[in-house]
């Protein structure tokens, strides 16, 4: 190979093709087989450190660790060292990322196809030095997660050429080494991965937990307690409350509390009356004092009632109010205002009054009445109505939401359709 070739382009190389591979030392004998290809995160994420190398069997094995950059540009099927170069004893504790034992086999979330994936491989590549035969690095490209890196998983051992016979014409499946972040690691050492946790965070709620629920758990506790705690809310509504239960006790109270302040009151007590009341306690102390107050009044009432379904979080206004009154009252709402489809008007003794459709609003001058705008009819419900006579309500006048009085015709809450579906759902 001649110096032009050499600094004319990198070489194209995997993790499955270095794995087992022997490195010869200057004296062309063999220094061992390539055990790992460990990466420094705390260094370099982009690039292989090190080849952990492994010679002997038996009580005389001895694992070694040799610098990439101390490679003799790969020629051929041989990899070799520069003179002069003797391998280091390498130390099991070394924090590095190891390829095949921390990678290799471990699922991410491929998040341009909205589902988990397996890592099969990994695409490297070899960077040529400022010399002959010196090697100035060994980057890491993509990871492969389709068929094309399992075949290569699978003929391991065999001479590359004849493996890249076999895979050449199965198309490639990877996703970019630059979109792969890491999480953290567990006592075990493994290596929790995302991709892109910003795009992570743009999906809709209902997507990402359709994607965590296919990993396993420790991994789904790691990237549920990376997202921002807007999306952690609104993905932790999305769950059945068997695994609400779950990813709440593997948060911290205090982290617990944040994210269920982010949640509709309603839903946050669902979410804490699958826990224990010890659980649930230590989570309220750490709520701020209006949020809690809102889910302990609800957590009183039985799930399966009007009560326990309701939210809080809806919008009011005095009967005697006008649309730019209303529109306000929407501004200043603090609740997630997908919710709201209607203004409840309220009376003496904050009695719910009539119910105002926001799509009237839009129709009317800011100066007009809400009075004269509310429906005809006011459908409403008791705090004790059960689930059945909810939904005959929603079905029977076509409705999006549907208000709850106390004994005395006060408004209590609201029980917006989403959450009649899921009743039904769990029926």
């Amino acid at each position: 190979m001649t110096e032009q070739q050499i600094n004319a382009g990198n070489v194209s190389t995997s993790a499955s093709a270095l794995l087992g591979r022997t490195v010869l030392g200057p004296d062309g004998r063999s220094v061992g087989r390539v055990k790992e290809l460990a990466v420094d995160v705390s260094a370099d994420q982009t690039h292989v450190a090190a080849l952990v190398l492994r010679a002997g069997v038996g009580k005389n094995a001895k694992t070694t660790r040799v610098p990439v950059r101390e490679m003799v540009w790969p020629e051929s099927n041989e990899m070799a060292l520069r003179a002069k170069v003797k391998p280091e004893s390498y130390k099991e504790h070394h924090d590095y990322l190891l390829l095949d034992y921390d990678l290799l086999d471990q699922q991410i979330i491929d998040v341009d196809g909205r589902k988990v994936v397996r890592v099969n491989d990994v695409n490297l590549q070899w960077e040529p030095g400022a010399g002959v035969g010196e090697t100035a690095g060994l980057k890491i490209e993509e990871v492969e997660v389709g068929n094309r890196g399992a075949m290569r998983r699978l003929f391991k051992g065999l001479p590359v050429r004849m493996v890249d016979g076999f895979t050449g014409r199965l198309a490639p499946r990877v996703i970019p080494w630059a979109c792969v972040d890491l999480i953290e690691r567990d006592p075990a050492r493994r290596v929790r991965l995302k991709i892109g946790q910003e795009r992570l965070a743009k999906l809709h709620p209902s997507d990402i937990a359709d994607i965590l629920e296919d990993l396993a758990p420790s991994e789904r506790e790691a990237v549920f307690s990376s997202l921002p705690e807007e999306t952690a809310a609104e993905t932790l509504e999305e769950f059945e409350p068997k695994m609400q239960k779950a990813l709440l006790q593997g948060l911290d109270s205090e982290r617990a509390a944040d994210i269920l302040e982010e949640m509709d009151p309603g839903a946050a007590a669902d979410a804490l009356a699958e826990l224990s009341d010890e659980e649930s306690e230590a989570i309220l102390e750490e709520m701020e004092p209006e949020d809690r107050q809102d889910v302990e009044e609800l957590l009183e009432f039985s799930a399966d009632s009007a009560a326990g379904r309701m939210t809080t979080d809806y919008v009011s206004a005095p009967k005697e109010a006008t649309v730019a009154d209303a529109i306000q009252a929407l501004r200043d709402f603090e609740g997630d205002p997908d919710t709201i489809t209607e203004i409840y008007l309220l009376g003496e003794e904050e009695k719910l009054a009539g119910v105002v459709m926001l799509p009237r609003l839009l129709l009317s001058t800011l100066d007009t009445k809400l009075a004269t705008l509310s429906e005809g009819h006011n459908v409403r419900c008791r705090l004790d109505a059960d689930d059945k006579e909810v939904a005959e309500l929603f079905d029977k006048y076509n409705l999006r939401s549907l208000p709850v009085v106390d004994h005395q015709g006060r408004i209590a809450g609201a029980i917006h359709a989403e959450q009649v579906i899921a009743s039904l759902r769990e029926a």
